[in-house]
């Protein structure tokens, strides 16, 4: 009887206990990404794992066209990248991530409008293989339209631009106004000087005009 019990047990425990190992991987991607026809764009793709990193870790990347058609390979990791040899992104994909940073980005070259669709992440590393797959959905335009971020960093730099130039302009009116305060100064002196002067001419003069009478 407790051997009928302890070999149930046990195969009931062993995939419990296998399951219980495999843990899930974090898998990061900016959700929405435009870029300009013709740029090359990089594809952020970064990762969460709690098991070491070796050279079991392997990377796949997945290209999904406008339309829903069907999923397109654009490159496979596993201690060395492996781009496609056919299709369209033959020749235009350069692995961009370091695994030892967790980082599993790629670059695409010479964007064209073909490219507009909805590019997948996988990241495995056993036993973290299970997760969800980032995604990254890529909008190739003609130009780059203004965002908030943009907006945002032209009213800053706007507002200091105008405070730069309030500062400029008050440092030079009161160059302008210390240097009339001392013009105005020396021509004080100046007057003061000569009215002196005319003074002393006078008081000699009678000075002068005194001794004559006394002489006569």
């Amino acid at each position: 009887m407790y051997g009928i019990i302890f070999v149930f047990a046990f195969l009931i425990g062993t995939p419990l206990l296998g399951v219980v190992q495999i843990t899930a991987i974090e898998v990061f991607t900016s959700k929405e990404v435009e870029a300009v026809n013709g740029t090359d764009v990089k594809l952020k793709c970064t990762f969460s794992t709690s098991a070491p990193i070796g050279n079991k870790v392997t990377v796949t990347w997945h290209f999904r066209p406008q339309g829903g058609k069907a999923d397109e390979t654009v490159l496979y990791y596993n201690n060395e990248p492996y781009p496609p040899v056919s299709g369209r992104f033959k020749g235009r994909v350069i692995w961009s991530g370091n695994l030892a940073g967790k980082d599993a980005s790629i670059t695409i070259r010479d964007l064209q409008h073909t490219d507009n669709g909805t590019f997948t992440c996988q990241v495995q590393n056993p036993p973290d293989v299970h997760g969800i797959v980032g995604e990254v959905k890529l909008s190739v335009v003609d130009k780059v339209r203004f965002s908030e971020i943009h907006l945002l960093a032209i009213v800053i730099g706007g507002a200091i631009g105008l405070i730069i130039l309030i500062v400029l302009l008050v440092t030079c009116i009161k160059l302008c106004c210390r240097r009339k305060s001392q013009d105005s100064w020396d021509g004080v002196e100046y007057h003061d000087c000569n009215k002196m002067q005319e003074v002393n001419v006078v008081k000699k003069n009678s000075e002068q005009t005194a001794s004559l009478e006394s002489y006569s």
